[in-house]
């Protein structure tokens, strides 16, 4: 059973579906997840829910805040830190709901917002179990925090701190993807995600546009998946793949957050590329899916 929801984040609505597996009884193990950057929750994300559904989980799946059926403004603006809260404010959501284990909820992100769960992990221990998924971790490892005082600005700047943004810090709008980098140049350059936006983006009821603008507010600390990943105690599965052609997901750089967690973990590489297990149907998203599928039910049920 799939029904529509909303619920409050950051002085908007935020709307999506929920999943109720249909072969047990509540109360449910959950999954929270949401979509990569610019991209809607019907473009391959909605199927890995489906996955983890007919797995025996319930599913919270919603779009970004300015992004798909979700609402805000500007529309297609990304700020790292207020999607990290629409995680924390789903999580909020789902205690609401009696079907729903509360200890037995899961963080699941996408490239951005791959990265984006492995900070909310760290800070949120409402979450029990993390799966990132070719997560964005950065294009260069950053400085040692040895006394988790960088650490310590994030989860303040999280909790309460001032996250918006300036014209100096805004750039945009400007296209997700172009097949003309020299007269219009896009976010994302490589060939591979033009052709997965083009064609995931394309399908009718998609919701996706072709146009983003980022914002990278200046806080004491910058927002940062391998300052936190010491943090994290919650199990972690982390899918990368060792040729990922995005800079900002850097599979050095990912598997140096990774020999930094502190809980339970598994390191799963895969081929394709940065967008090859986002491509439905195909081998590489049965893969993905199921070791994915795999990892939760091991660690949830």
């Amino acid at each position: 059973m799939i029904r529509n929801v909303e619920f409050p984040s950051q002085a908007a609505t935020l709307q999506g579906r929920f999943y109720v597996p249909d072969h047990r009884d509540a109360p449910y193990p959950v999954v929270v997840m949401t979509h990569g950057t610019s991209a809607t929750i019907t473009m391959t994300t909605d199927r890995y829910a489906e996955v983890f559904c007919q797995a025996g989980f319930a599913v919270l799946l919603y779009d970004h805040r300015n992004f798909g059926i979700s609402g805000g403004e500007p529309r297609q603006e990304i700020n790292p830190w207020v999607q990290a809260r629409g995680y924390q404010d789903a999580m909020t959501f789902l205690q609401q709901l009696e079907e729903v284990d509360g200890d037995r909820v899961a963080i699941w992100g996408d490239s951005y917002s791959g990265g984006e769960a492995l900070v909310v992990a760290a800070i949120d221990l409402r979450f029990k179990a993390v799966v990132a998924q070719v997560p964005v971790c950065g294009p260069e490892t950053p400085a040692p925090d040895s006394t988790g005082e960088r650490f310590t600005m994030i989860r303040d700047t999280l909790l309460g701190g001032d996250i918006n943004g300036t014209p100096e810090t805004t750039s945009g709008p400007l296209p997700v993807v172009s097949f003309d980098q020299v007269r219009h140049p896009s976010l994302m350059k490589p060939l591979s995600a033009f052709r997965w936006f083009m064609e995931h983006g394309g399908r009718h009821g998609s919701g996706w546009v072709n146009d983003v603008t980022r914002v990278i507010p200046l806080t004491p600390a910058p927002f940062n998946p391998v300052l936190c990943a010491p943090h994290i105690k919650a199990p972690t599965f982390m899918m990368v793949a060792p040729q990922d052609e995005m800079a900002s997901a850097n599979p050095a750089v990912a598997r140096g957050a990774y020999d930094l967690l502190g809980g339970q973990k598994q390191w799963y590489e895969i081929d394709g590329g940065h967008f090859g297990l986002l491509w439905y149907p195909s081998e590489l998203f049965d893969e993905a899916s199921q070791a994915q599928r795999d990892f939760l039910v091991s660690h949830l049920m």
